[in-house]
């Protein structure tokens, strides 16, 4: 049980929501933290980012240097992460960081853009994709097949089987952990451990048994290299960082982490490097299964590489493997993300009944309710991607507000507890937040209606901020 020294008299514990915490238990160990963050990552950005990728960077070394980049920026990123996790082991992580540097307001806004497209636009895409590829398995529970036509209030939708068993997917996984963070870690393990021998095993077996080209990662085998290189390398860089995203779900679960002093650094670092490492195999395959030339634009590379190698049998192989990353990546947003709003509602700035946590079994079962209603809503209305699209700028922001907290707190809160000081600090983060910088200013630069209509998100919030507020100073 983690134990830390208690900050000198008169200086206030660094875990204003330790009450909250004291409502979960501490039983997650390092291999559940690992397994964690390497299943929340691993879902289906590695299956189709590559292909989108290569159509404005057509390098086969370049690409594998964006991703070798994501996979070190996120782990800078964590670096920073892990101190802050050590230093406040709490429930709903990046909230309560934000919430102690800068104030309510800003650990607010970020569980707010987190509930309204963050973390449940994440579960709802993963729910879709899993829905796609079961489609290929089984037709008639597919996308493509429409169940009914609803209409309202003058609007026409149509419902597929597909989503619907989105949905059923949803709510299964939220009851499971609902039942107990045991079933759901026992889930999280099972599926990410399954995954990862599958994906070693594509790897292995398509490098022995494929019919590939070795001379397609040749510096020469892609086509002239794009006049703006600078743009184009960040811009490839969006799509890496987004198959890297989801390390963050670990801090989520800082209260119930075993001995979180070192065990929540560790799993941070080794589920990175594992997913590091599956990645760049993965995509040496794709370029020794086919030539750069005929991956660019693909979305579905993974199909197109693995037929090459193996033949077209192997598609309905692949298709489980994509529904099982979707699934097992699903779980993990979903035991992760519910623990964001227990402390946040607890601090009045949200409706009291998402802080209760079962006495029994210490799980946030009306968090989890509730996240799972917005999800499938979301899966419904097929509005989540462009959602989620909206705010990649913003909780790109968030990451960085969260590392710059860290500067923050060693001034503000030098006498607070530090089990596990950030490596390399202040270099490391200073780092991260001038290389996240610079992405996100290319995001506004690029993408200026994706970002406006993000920030249009947060500025929704205010009112509902605002309501809370005043309810809780009129108590």
């Amino acid at each position: 049980m983690y134990n830390p020294r208690l900050p000198p008299t008169g200086a206030p514990h660094p875990a204003r929501s330790s009450q909250v915490d004291q409502n979960f238990r501490r039983s997650l160990s390092l291999t559940d933290g690992t397994l964690l963050v390497a299943g929340g990552i691993i879902g289906s950005g590695i299956f189709l980012t590559t292909g989108v990728m290569a159509a404005s960077l057509p390098s086969p070394l370049l690409l594998l240097a964006v991703w070798l980049a994501a996979g070190g920026i996120s782990l800078l990123g964590a670096l920073a992460f892990g101190e802050l996790g050590a230093m406040m082991p709490s429930a709903g992580g990046p909230y309560v960081y934000l919430r102690e540097a800068y104030g309510e307001g800003a650990g607010f806004f970020y569980g707010w853009i987190m509930l309204v497209a963050g973390q449940s636009g994440s579960i709802a895409a993963l729910a879709a994709g899993f829905a796609e590829y079961l489609g290929v398995l089984a037709p008639k529970l597919g996308v493509e097949r429409i169940v009914f036509s609803p209409q309202l209030l003058g609007w026409h939708g149509t419902i597929s089987a597909g989503q619907i068993a989105g949905v059923a997917c949803i709510v299964a996984l939220s009851a499971a952990n609902y039942i107990g963070l045991r079933w759901g870690a026992w889930v999280q393990n099972l599926s990410t451990a399954a995954k990862l021998a599958a994906l070693a095993a594509l790897v292995l077996l398509g490098a022995w048994l494929g019919r590939g080209d070795w001379r397609h990662l040749a510096p020469a085998a892609g086509g002239p290299l794009p006049h703006h290189l600078g743009g184009v390398l960040l811009t490839a860089l969006i799509g890496g960082l987004w198959a890297y995203d989801g390390w963050i779900y670990l801090t989520y679960v800082g209260a119930e982490i075993r001995h979180p002093e070192r065990n929540l650094s560790r799993s941070l670092i080794y589920g990175i490097l594992i997913v590091a490492c599956i990645y760049i195999a993965c995509n040496v395959l794709y370029f020794y299964a086919l030539p750069i030339t005929r991956l660019a634009g693909v979305t579905r590379v993974a199909f197109a590489a693995v037929s090459a190698l193996l033949g077209p049998s192997a598609a309905g192989a692949i298709a489980a493997l994509i529904m099982l990353s979707c699934f097992g990546a699903m779980n993990a947003g979903i035991l992760s993300g519910a623990r964001i709003y227990v402390p946040m509602a607890a601090d009045g700035q949200f409706f009291r009944v998402l802080a209760r946590v079962h006495p029994r079994r210490h799980t946030p079962g009306p968090s989890l309710a509730i996240q799972a209603f917005w999800a499938s809503v979301l899966t419904l209305s097929g509005r989540y991607d462009q959602l989620f699209t909206y705010v990649i700028f913003i909780m790109t922001m968030a990451y960085m507000a969260s590392v710059a907290g860290l500067f923050v707190l060693r001034r503000k809160r030098p006498e607070w507890p530090r089990p596990y000081r950030c490596i390399g600090y202040p270099y490391v983060p200073a780092v991260y937040l001038l290389i996240t910088a610079v992405f996100a200013g290319n995001m506004v630069l690029t993408r200026p209606g994706e970002t406006g209509a993000g920030l249009a998100l947060v500025a929704l919030g205010l009112p509902v901020y605002l309501l809370f507020r005043r309810g809780a100073a009129a108590a």
